[in-house]
């Protein structure tokens, strides 16, 4: 199990409010701890929102704690009836990720009322926010979060893997059942692209020169993972059909290999050149073999003439492996283009710099 950032930054927050609870001889600093779990978050842009709606959440479940205990008491009915209340407002205002914490802050003051009541309410929820401010303040100075490195690697790896299955399948030297569960868990990765992708969004820039740049790399991202996920289909194509194809015509099967070697090998490069590892102007090909969807089409089209009635299953099948190619070669494509614009003009603002 790896010993992750926000694990780290969990246990630091938790040290931090106990010991300004400490400082400012608060009573029950365990509620302060509790607070800074609630409120820790993987990005510090999520962590100044949790702050601000902590406030938010904080603050109706102290006051409806209040006011039902000076109103009603603090029979347990009383409580629950207060929960509900509680959790009914935060849900209306839409802020349902402080209803935990709001409901500790309202049972810790509804629990232990005193001849000073709205005093010791003042400074239970004075603890809660002190751990939430705690959680705010190890968001920002620890362990910042490096989302677009991650985002980068996990998109190459990925991108890696399914490059390296497409050349195995396609010689058909996979293997069936060991290929299925790879391609399951590359579709979880392939998930967790997009999660990191919104993480990597929400990150804020500390200077405004920082932002258009930050712009242009969330579009290739975004088309990266595009690129990725067809790469992904094509795999799947190719595994789910590959009896129809081996069933096919041997120089068919010869032209599609050597387009998938050659458009997998221009994504590969592709991915390089983005980190500044692969020259610009590189020309993609495999001997005298380019990449040339219109080659492929019209080889479909001149194979589904010369088949019989018997054979349209297979073509059917064929049509889709044909068609998947197709659209991750203009993702492909695409891909280049913006990754040339984006290392062509405004050099020196674009300039990378992503290490393991």
């Amino acid at each position: 199990m790896k010993l992750g950032a926000r694990i780290l930054k969990t246990g630091i927050a938790i040290i931090l409010s106990l010991f300004l609870s400490q400082v400012f001889q608060l009573p029950s600093p365990v509620f302060a701890a509790i607070a800074a779990i609630f409120a820790i978050q993987p990005t510090i842009y999520r962590s100044f929102l949790s702050i601000i709606e902590q406030v938010q959440g904080n603050a109706i479940g102290a006051l409806t704690a209040v006011v039902f205990v000076l109103l009603f008491g603090n029979d347990m009915f009383i409580i629950g009836l207060a929960a509900i209340v509680v959790i009914t407002i935060n849900l209306k205002l839409k802020i349902e990720n402080t209803i935990g914490l709001a409901l500790v802050t309202m049972i810790v003051i509804m629990e232990t009322p005193s001849d000073e009541f709205i005093q010791f309410s003042l400074i239970r929820f004075s603890t809660v926010m002190l751990g939430v401010f705690s959680a705010f303040i190890v968001n920002l100075v620890f362990l910042p979060p490096k989302y677009e490195k991650k985002l980068y690697y996990g998109i190459s790896d990925i991108t890696e893997e399914t490059t390296k299955w497409i050349r195995l399948t396609i010689r058909h030297a996979s293997e069936h059942k060991l290929l299925k569960n790879d391609i399951g868990k590359m579709k979880e990765s392939v998930r967790n692209l997009d999660h990191l992708y919104i993480m990597y969004k929400e990150e804020r820039n500390y200077f405004k020169k920082e932002t258009i740049p930050k712009s242009r790399r969330l579009v290739i991202y975004r088309q990266m993972i595009s690129t990725v996920k067809r790469s992904l289909d094509t795999l799947r194509k190719l595994h789910r059909f590959e009896n129809d194809l081996q069933e096919m015509p041997l120089d068919y099967q010869n032209a599609i290999q050597q387009q998938l070697d050659c458009l997998i090998h221009h994504h590969e490069h592709i991915m390089l050149k983005f980190i500044g590892k692969v020259r610009p102007n590189v020309v993609f090909e495999e001997g005298d073999i380019f990449l040339n969807r219109k080659e492929l089409f019209n080889l479909f089209i001149s194979q589904k003439k010369e088949a019989s009635l018997e054979d349209e299953d297979t073509l059917s099948h064929n049509m889709q492996i044909i068609s998947a190619i197709i659209d991750y070669n203009e993702q492909v494509e695409h891909l280049d283009k913006l990754i040339t614009s984006f290392q062509t003009y405004h050099k020196k603002a674009n300039e990378m710099s992503i290490e393991k």
